[in-house]
């Protein structure tokens, strides 16, 4: 499925898939869906998830097909419905909805983040609500509703076993992250690999007016070796943010590295023309340090050669 949006760089702007489950209607970001097929035959995996239908094979590629009634709580429904199908954390997985209402282009300022009194951080599964025309669309979190069915899919924290023991590393690192449940495993891992100073964020606008508070008092490159950010998050993503640091004269010299699950070869063309330093998808923790130490060590010799 090709978009404008994945043409743009740095606007603070989504396209939306509006879909419906049992009358409710939920979004899922373009930049995610790889194409739409009618409803198909699916073959049952034994003893697989209850969420999870099956498999097909269309054009040769195997595809796991969730049901997402199942996974919301709805009963099912004797319609076919639609396959939505989706390309993230470099898995290709069907979401089997009942309607296709169309596309949206919104504003990331316009994303609304759940308080904690509907999105629990262990259960919650929205990342977000927009509210349109009259009614009111929940973004869901299809990586987390992945990651719940089979564990394994996520951050494959056990890549850091072999790495070994490392020594703590002083370099302050400021983080965007709007998921809490992300947010602390990326910090726990970082700091089980001697990282130590994180300056943790919720979205793009935080993160951002800390580093614009850091070079008005003069302290940026005391406070800031390095910023990982997430692409998808409320009132600024992390491409809007990486633009804003590289085009700043005082800024630009930081690192940025972006860690999502929407790092596939659009949105990584993406990245290099906004300057990111670096670009991996969410289960590769592991590579995630290794181009930490990378870019800090590159960042250490610049200095070596100009002092």
């Amino acid at each position: 499925m090709d978009t404008n949006i994945l043409l743009e760089n740095g606007t603070n702007e989504l396209e939306v898939l509006e879909f419906t489950l049992a009358g409710n209607h939920y979004g899922i970001n373009v930049a995610k869906i790889r194409e739409i097929l009618t409803y198909q035959a699916v073959t049952p995996i034994p003893n697989a998830h209850p969420s999870v239908e099956g498999i097909f094979m269309p054009r040769d590629t195997m595809i796991t097909v969730i049901n997402l009634r199942n996974c919301l709580g709805f009963p099912d429904t004797d319609k076919d419905g639609l396959f939505i199908i989706t390309n993230f954390n470099k898995l290709n997985i069907a979401f089997h909805v009942d309607e296709v209402c169309g596309i949206h282009r919104l504003s990331w300022t316009e994303i609304i983040k759940p308080d904690s009194t509907i999105n629990v951080e262990e259960r919650g599964v929205s990342t977000g609500v927009v509210k349109l025309e009259d009614r009111l669309i929940v973004i869901l979190d299809f990586e987390k509703i992945v990651t719940d069915i089979s564990p394994e899919t996520g951050l494959q924290v056990s890549d850091l076993e072999e790495l070994g023991e490392r020594d703590r590393n002083g370099s302050p690192i400021v983080i965007a992250e709007d998921s809490p449940l992300l947010s602390k495993l990326i910090t726990d891992c970082l700091r089980k690999s001697g990282y130590t100073k994180l300056n943790v964020n919720s979205n793009g606008q935080e993160a951002w007016d800390k580093l614009v508070q850091f070079k008005q008092e003069g302290t940026l490159d005391e406070k800031v070796h390095m910023v990982i950010t997430d692409i998808e998050m409320p009132v600024m993503d992390g491409h809007r943010l990486t633009k804003l640091i590289k085009d700043d004269e005082d800024m630009r010299h930081i690192p940025v590295v972006i860690f999502s699950s929407l790092v596939n070869e659009e949105m990584r063309r993406k990245g290099e023309m906004l300057g990111a330093d670096a670009q991996l998808t969410k289960p590769e923790i592991g590579s995630l340090v290794g181009a930490i130490d990378e870019l800090l060590d590159k960042r250490k010799e610049l200095l070596a050669q100009r002092g």
